[in-house]
């Protein structure tokens, strides 16, 4: 049975919880991207509950989640290429992957000498980074791998039983996990997750090119026992970031992601569930199929962005034999990120 207490944003929740992250303890936050679980990043032992929590392994670092700039130079060396995307895209869906300052324990950064760091824009999650003042570090607060939440229900459904709060912020706006981009190397910066913040957009703020994502993704390593983070702060298979993974955001039903497909072809499988990007044409004469689903009614790709993760759990749940999702169309805004969420949840296993 679910534990966890979900709290309304109110002044006096937000006091007692950022009293229950500066003790040490974990609070599943809202986020513009998704809901987070949250610790005081720079108290390593409050950082390896999350991992405990989630059954994350260790050599996947967590983003570090600040309240100004000023904090953030207080986790990482800010290049002056690093403060002018700031300046353009902070708070909001962007982090940065910089050198770390020593203050950051090496389990957030899976023992890296660099760490990920964002500072958000939901107005719930930056109140409490005011009450707590200091950084948070928070992963999705969903269990590892899982497709990610985007309401405190999902937290609850996910990790109910496994942490003490909740903070219900409503519904989150952009759905998707924040573009991640490696700029240790200002002159070289690396996009590593796409998400809303797009490659044009970044290239434009740096005047630089910025390398798209490598094509082959990273895998598990092959052996299930993973090294347990308090023995071992440095990871041999430790990832630049998060969500980078062959296989990430995946349902427990097996997933196969199509470039199109017709409702012809879905009625003819009608144990299975099959998610378009935008709702297709139908016969007026003709019933909807109830296996046919949809992203969007009108191909708005932020629309689809805040339904993708929601429509999965849904999905999931539906007793469905197989789920087949359609790509979203290369034009659409936010298409690289969708895709590739899509991508990793129909991903085989590693």
């Amino acid at each position: 049975m679910p534990c966890a207490r979900v709290h309304a944003p109110t002044p006096r929740n937000l006091v007692r919880l950022a009293r229950v992250l500066v003790r040490g303890g974990l609070v599943a936050v809202p986020s513009e991207t998704v809901y987070g679980l949250a610790a005081d990043a720079l108290n390593a032992a409050a950082c390896k509950k999350i991992f405990r929590a989630k059954g994350r392994p260790a050599h996947d670092p967590l983003i570090v989640h600040v309240r100004s700039l000023a904090s953030a130079a207080e986790v990482a060396v800010l290049s002056p290429a690093a403060k002018k995307l700031a300046a353009a895209f902070w708070p909001g869906p962007l982090t940065l992957v910089l050198p770390k300052r020593a203050c950051v324990p090496q389990v957030v950064t899976a023992g890296l000498p660099s760490v990920a760091v964002r500072m958000p824009a939901h107005p719930v999650f930056r109140a409490l980074l005011r009450r707590c003042g200091r950084p948070l570090a928070a992963p999705s607060a969903n269990p590892f791998g899982y497709v990610s939440p985007t309401t405190a229900t999902h937290v609850l459904a996910g990790l109910g039983a496994r942490i003490a709060h909740i903070l219900d912020g409503g519904p989150c706006k952009i759905g998707v996990e924040s573009t991640i981009l490696d700029l240790r190397d200002p002159a070289r910066p690396a996009l590593l997750r796409p998400g809303a913040v797009t490659r044009v957009q970044l290239e434009k703020t740096l005047g630089v090119r910025v390398r798209a994502p490598a094509k082959k993704a990273a895998r598990l390593p092959s052996s299930s026992v993973l090294p347990p983070v308090s023995r071992s702060p440095a990871c041999a298979d430790a990832q630049l970031a998060p969500g980078l993974l062959a296989r990430h955001y995946a349902p427990r039903t097996p997933l196969t992601l199509h470039r199109k497909f017709s409702v012809a072809r879905a009625v003819t499988a009608p144990r299975e569930a099959w998610l378009f990007f935008r709702r297709p044409t139908l016969k007026k004469s003709a019933a909807r199929p109830k296996n046919i689903f949809w992203l969007t009614a009108r191909g708005d790709a932020a629309e689809a962005g805040r339904n993708l993760f929601a429509c999965l759990r849904a999905l999931d749940a539906g007793g469905w034999h197989r789920l087949h999702a359609e790509r979203a169309p290369a034009r659409a805004a936010l298409a690289p990120a969708l895709n590739d969420r899509l991508a990793r949840a129909a991903a085989k296993g590693g």
